[in-house]
């Protein structure tokens, strides 16, 4: 899968999940029905959340954006639906043109996140293995503390 493939793809989870969260609030503080929607569906949010703030980060890398760049795309994701308007930005202006640079027989890393990816690139099924476990171990801790608005409660 390309960087532009999985980048869009990967935005358009994370709208969608975005209309599931929706949903699930608009059950539970318009209509007054149920919660289990914002359970479920958070849920589900937050962990597509997650892989897309690393997906882009990701591409971020490979692409050699700039920082700016960067942190808008992974900034798209507070905002409902903004990552579909940022992936076709990204796309019309050629920020997602290409393959992965630091695949086998691409470029030579340079730098640490440079070296991660191309480990990345180069060992993709450990890599999903090592990535789950990652993200799970992120999104269990974050479960654990709860809602943002107990925190500090």
């Amino acid at each position: 899968m390309q960087p532009r493939t999985l980048f869009r793809t990967v935005a358009f989870a994370e709208a969608v999940t975005w209309t599931l969260l929706l949903i699930g609030l608009f059950l539970k503080y318009v209509t007054r029905t149920t919660d289990v929607g914002v359970s479920i569906a958070g849920g589900i949010h937050g962990f597509v959340f997650l892989c897309y703030a690393a997906t882009a980060a990701f591409t971020w890398i490979n692409q050699k954006w700039s920082t700016r760049t960067g942190l808008l795309a992974i900034g798209s994701a507070v905002i409902p639906y903004a990552t579909i308007p940022t992936e076709k930005s990204l796309d019309r202006r050629g920020l997602l043109a290409g393959g992965w640079r630091l695949a086998a027989g691409g470029e030579a890393p340079r730098g640490g996140f440079e070296k991660a990816q191309a480990w990345v690139l180069r060992n993709p099924i450990l890599a999903v293995v090592v990535t789950l476990v990652a993200v799970g171990a992120v999104f269990s801790f974050l479960l654990l503390m709860g809602p943002p608005g107990t925190w500090f409660s």
